[in-house]
């Protein structure tokens, strides 16, 4: 029969059979398992039996509630797993076990339950793995009388010994010239519990090289599980007594390899948490290009431009969304270029009022204009040697375009309120999210402004097509702003993944990054989920059929190629190769599509 053992640190452990689909436990004298101790609410928890498994829930959401050391709302216990309610701890058993009491109880047993205990008050204290390892293999060793021990670990299938201790709690060699590998190849094989009372005349063991040459006599081992991997092996020996470890020896060595088991696999976690850290950071560093991150064909094709281009003063035109990192690019040229010990001035052109857009470009004199109090330089005498970055460029009214375009020409500006000329040695770079094509032909931008702008030009692609760098952004930010917020949050969840990488991003980066920063705050677990990112699944954009995808492209070709004749339709028609009735049909189902809007 199942049962828990509750283990007092004032007397002997106490069992309580479980023989009750639910069984509840608190302090109260009503539960099945009536326990008393500090933060242990009247009705704490309840073990329900489903038929298959055991599963362990909190009653009271104040009560503190941990399996195996890890606080837990609910979850399944296995045999030998530690329960902790309030500062109690209890053991579940799969397995019958007598009502002890203190005179039945034998020393072994009794002396290991007290052990394991002061271990359990000493984890909170230790800060290493190999510290936690070191004491747990002198306790056994002490409450076991072994003369030695080991703990073997199983990576790959090759074992590796981490401890080796003696009864004097002293480090010894670990060459493994102590331990048989007959009995230790035994219990890896098994994964079972194994006690060798005399080694050399066991039926077993007697004729294993191993056993003959150390002339073993008491040996005992237990395989350490977690999750149904095997982690390693503690073993222990006495080359001095035999039959010297007996079945509730194993027992309390049993319990002992539970909390191995849970501290090994609590370090590989870690470990393995830091190397796939280490990962990112090898990866994000081969796949940065200054302060930008990517891989994509796309941006390798981008970083190879901004090579070509960075050493000369030919003027680029960088193109893209909102949010794509158009700044970063030219800085990026500028880093690269004879001017990048010199400065590199920045002028948001849609941001700047329009009656002073020419005192910022140009600078102004003393009394030029109301509020003149004094003479300043404008935006291209402080980039004077270095480069100029005019972002939002669309954004320029036609009537500064003029001068502007004399400027970059002549290389010459004239304060407001001045008429001596000055001199400039500058690199311009210019961004725009705008179609300036499109602009000139409305004729909000002029066309020989573009042609100086636009000697060569660099697009960004949006983030929503450039594959797996959103992924690697996203780690990179939540790395980045985790450490910088002291934040606990460690990863995205698999399916917080997934919808960054089907979203649109229609802010690109920039929206990313906020994204990931608000759910840094507002997030409770270590890892952020989708509710945390505001990405529910009607927010990630549908999939469509591949004859769906078609169907778009072709309607938004036909429209954009009928733009440009002018809404001719019969030779829009005759310039794509179709029948002009192709043309009416895609007109008609735009005019059905935007039908419904505007209505």
């Amino acid at each position: 029969m199942p049962c828990l053992k509750w283990i007092s640190p004032d007397g002997p452990p106490q069992i309580f059979p479980i023989y009750k689909k639910i069984v509840s436990i608190g302090a109260a004298g009503g539960n099945d398992v009536c326990i008393g101790g500090d933060g242990i609410a009247d009705y704490h928890a309840q073990l329900v039996f489903d038929g298959k498994d055991f599963n362990l829930s909190e009653v009271d959401p104040d009560g503190p509630l941990l399996i195996n050391g890890k606080k837990k709302r609910r979850g399944r216990v296995l045999h030998n797993d530690r329960i902790t309610v309030g500062k109690t701890d209890l053991v579940f058993s799969l397995y019958d076990e007598a009502q002890s009491d203190a005179g039945s109880q034998t020393t072994t047993e009794l002396s290991g339950l007290r052990k394991l205990y002061e271990f359990s008050q000493r984890l909170m204290d230790l800060k290493t793995v190999d510290e936690l390892l070191e004491a747990l293999m002198d306790a056994v060793i002490e409450v076991t009388n072994a003369d030695k021990g080991f703990l073997v670990l199983v990576r790959e299938e090759s074992p590796r010994i981490a401890v080796a201790r003696n009864l004097n709690r002293e480090r010894l060699p670990d060459d493994g010239r102590h331990l048989s590998d007959s009995i230790l190849e035994r219990v890896m094989a098994t994964r079972r519990p194994l006690i060798v009372s005399d080694a050399l005349n066991d039926t077993h063991f007697k004729s294993s090289q191993s056993v003959m040459s150390l002339k073993l006599c008491s040996v005992m081992c237990a395989p350490l599980i977690a999750q149904g991997e095997l982690l390693g092996v503690i073993y222990l020996g006495n080359d001095n007594v035999v039959n010297l470890f007996e079945e509730k020896s194993l027992d309390v060595l049993t319990v002992f390899a539970g909390q191995a088991s849970l501290i090994l696999q609590n370090a590989l976690l870690l470990d393995s948490l830091k190397t796939g850290f280490d990962a990112l950071k090898k990866q994000v560093d081969s796949d940065r290009f200054g302060n930008i991150i990517g891989s994509c064909a796309t941006m390798v094709e981008v970083f190879r431009t901004v090579e070509k281009v960075a050493s000369t003063d030919i003027g680029v035109l960088v193109t893209g969304e909102t949010g794509t990192g158009k700044e970063l690019i030219a800085n990026a040229i500028h880093q690269r270029s004879a001017r990048k010990n010199k400065s590199f001035v920045v002028v948001n052109c849609g941001a700047i009022p329009e009656n002073l857009m020419e005192s910022e470009l140009f600078g102004h004199v003393r009394g030029a204009f109301t509020g003149a109090v004094a003479t300043r330089q404008g935006k291209f005498q402080q980039a004077d040697g270095g480069t100029l970055f005019l972002d939002e460029i669309g954004e320029m009214p036609l009537s500064l375009q003029v001068k502007l375009l004399r400027a970059l020409q002549e290389k010459v500006v004239i304060k407001v309120g001045d008429t001596k000329p000055e001199r400039v040695d500058i690199r311009v770079v210019a961004a725009t999210n705008r179609n300036l094509e499109e602009e000139m032909r409305r004729g909000t931008f002029r066309e020989d402004l573009f042609y100086r702008l636009n000697v060569i030009n660099i697009h960004l692609p949006a983030l929503r097509e450039r594959g797996d760098d959103i992924l690697v952004l996203a780690k990179y930010l939540l790395a980045k702003h985790s450490a910088e917020y002291s934040s606990k949050v460690k990863g995205f969840t698999p399916n917080a993944l997934i919808a960054i990488r089907k979203y649109d991003w229609p802010g690109n980066v920039r929206q990313l990054e906020n994204r990931i920063k608000k759910a840094i705050v507002m997030c409770d677990k270590t890892l952020v989920g989708c509710e945390d990112l505001d990405m529910l699944p009607e927010s990630v954009a549908e999939i469509k059929t591949l004859s769906q995808a078609r169907e778009d492209f072709q309607r938004r070709y036909v429209l954009e190629v009928l733009e440009r004749n002018n809404g001719n339709r019969t030779k829009t028609a005759r310039d794509l190769g179709v029948d002009p009735r192709t043309i009416f049909r895609y007109l008609e189902r735009e005019t059905e599509a935007k039908a419904p809007a505007e209505g």
